[in-house]
């Protein structure tokens, strides 16, 4: 059964919405949006009703906070409001809301407008998920060019999407940098991980699969994947539009060789400038590299690896994350010594 959501600041309005909608949908009502907010960190509805003229935080505000949410964004919203006014549905249209339905509002209107609107909202859905698909085989596929193409890092890309996980739950559960990630999906942010190292398509294979220390010479060739990686993906986003899944994939590929001191490369950025992406992947890629083995090196054990991580924070890791990965880097060891990664599975549409 749909869920729906009603939201108006009048316990009459609600009383009788409920008693319009019970028994097709399973209806929830609140008084507030600030109530709306808070049931939404338990149950995601899959439309809702929202009264415009409320205290507090009116219909607008609440509809602008709910779109600037990656997981709320796509909820459509149908207005409420006792005023016909054209400029305030034009501003409500604007913001991104589905419908207007006036008050005191009719029945019957009302149910065949939450009708049309949640076969819309199903059959946009549907097509969203075929997308969401087809972007999972593109990762895959892309992963998989990198993966064939450097010989040297093998599995590098599966193992550092695993401990991005890893290490995004231990900052969510620590409550480090929330606020910036509120509204990540976690598993899209994982997949875009996989992207990372896409700019290596871009350098010789010659320099990509030496069996020795690369010179300096070369290691400046190599450092170009950071900037090649991004040029790359800017391509995608001018083709296509830049979505979140793009957006996380343009940050860990441009900016996962930044320093907290500002001392990396390629665009030499420092401390919080360095977007949060790049600054988990960079802690996430100098440990996959040290605790591999490499045809010019030994694999450095998993408790050197974390010495040299903890003596590094401040100077090339985001001290607060490395606070974290301090106080779950067991979940690192367990995962590299773990032969089968626990990598989530594609995102498969539902869509038949």
């Amino acid at each position: 059964m749909k869920i729906i959501f009603v939201v108006d600041d009048s316990a009459v309005n609600l009383v009788k919405a409920k008693q319009a909608l019970e028994g097709q949908y399973d209806v929830f009502t609140m008084l507030s949006a600030a109530k709306m907010f808070s049931l939404l960190e338990k149950i995601m509805p899959d439309l809702i009703l929202l009264d415009v003229e409320m205290p507090e935080m009116d219909g607008f505000a609440a509809l602008q906070k709910l779109r600037e949410n990656e997981i709320t964004s796509q909820i459509p919203v149908i207005f409420l409001t006792a005023f016909s006014d054209e400029s305030r549905e034009s501003h409500g249209l604007d913001l991104g809301a589905a419908d207007f339905i006036a008050k005191p509002f009719s029945v019957p209107i009302m149910l065949r407008r939450i009708s049309n609107h949640l076969h819309v909202n199903e059959l946009i859905k549907k097509r969203t998920e075929r997308i969401e698909q087809l972007q999972n085989n593109f990762v895959f596929v892309l992963a998989d060019v990198v993966e064939n193409r450097d010989k040297v890092t093998t599995g590098h890309v599966e193992r550092t999407a695993e401990y991005v996980k890893i290490l995004v739950e231990g900052m969510l559960e620590q409550g480090a940098y929330i606020d910036e990630m509120d509204g990540w999906n976690k598993d899209m942010l994982v997949f875009s991980a996989k992207l990372h190292d896409i700019g290596k398509v871009a350098v010789s294979d010659l320099i990509l699969n030496k069996p020795s220390r690369l010179t300096p010479e070369e290691f400046e060739i190599m450092k170009t994947h950071s900037k090649e990686g991004e040029r790359i993906i800017n391509q995608i986003i001018a083709r296509t539009g830049e979505g979140m899944f793009l957006r996380h994939a343009k940050f860990f590929a441009g900016y996962h060789h930044e320093h907290w001191n500002g001392k990396g490369y390629h665009h030499g950025l420092k401390g919080l400038d360095i977007p949060l992406q790049g600054r988990i992947m960079a802690i996430v890629d100098v440990y996959d590299a040290i605790t591999s083995e490499r045809p010019y090196k030994k694999a450095f054990t998993h408790d050197e690896a974390v010495k040299i991580i903890s003596e590094e924070a401040g100077k090339q890791f985001d001290p607060k994350i490395v606070d974290v990965f301090m106080a779950i880097n067991d979940k690192f060891r367990i995962a590299k010594e773990n032969k089968t990664l626990s990598m989530p599975a594609p995102i498969e549409s539902k869509a038949q």
